[in-house]
């Protein structure tokens, strides 16, 4: 199954260093809930849709462990990998994004499809995202309409053997 891991660069760093990150791990994949969702809401979502929905869960994730790493880079940052079906199970919360899993598997670098990284030009927008998140969370609409701002830069694309280059130019 396919799952994307929020992170910070730190977390990469360690990933590229030493090979792997032990679980357990909260991450967003394509769950039943998250199909539910789009097929109640009308929307006709492919699974390259909806694995872009879990994408932009981890992504959002990402801020808040930005958050909490004063050392990182103000880049949200998203790990792709495979992981074993059995190693995953859907978190059965109403107060968690619909794709969010719980990943008792360790990640490893040979498990990894790529990486995904904001670019320098989002850097004054992750920061002030991070520095309002967990308001949005909780249901402000200032923080949100901020979330907003650092959600319409796309993340950058790396391939697994790109990961430690990636991390080179921040």
């Amino acid at each position: 199954m396919r799952v994307y891991l929020p992170a910070t660069t730190t977390v990469l760093r360690t990933l590229v260093d030493e090979g792997t990150l032990p679980g357990p791990h909260t991450a967003f994949a394509v769950t039943p809930q998250l199909r539910e969702f789009y097929e109640l809401s009308d929307a006709e979502a492919d699974l390259e849709e909806l694995e872009y929905a879990a994408l932009l869960g981890a992504a959002r994730a990402s801020l808040r462990l930005i958050d909490v790493d004063p050392t990182a880079a103000r880049r949200r940052v998203v790990v792709a990998a495979d992981v074993a079906d059995d190693s995953v199970r859907p978190i059965d919360d109403p107060d968690t994004d619909r794709g969010a899993v719980r990943v008792e598997a360790d990640i490893r670098v040979r498990d990894v499809a790529s990486a995904h990284i904001d670019g320098t030009d989002a850097e004054d927008d992750v920061r002030a995202a991070v520095n309002v998140v967990l308001e949005a969370d909780l249901g402000s609409e200032d923080a949100q309409f901020v979330v907003d701002q650092v959600e319409g830069h796309e993340l950058a694309w790396y391939a697994s053997q790109e990961m430690g280059s990636a991390l080179e130019l921040l």
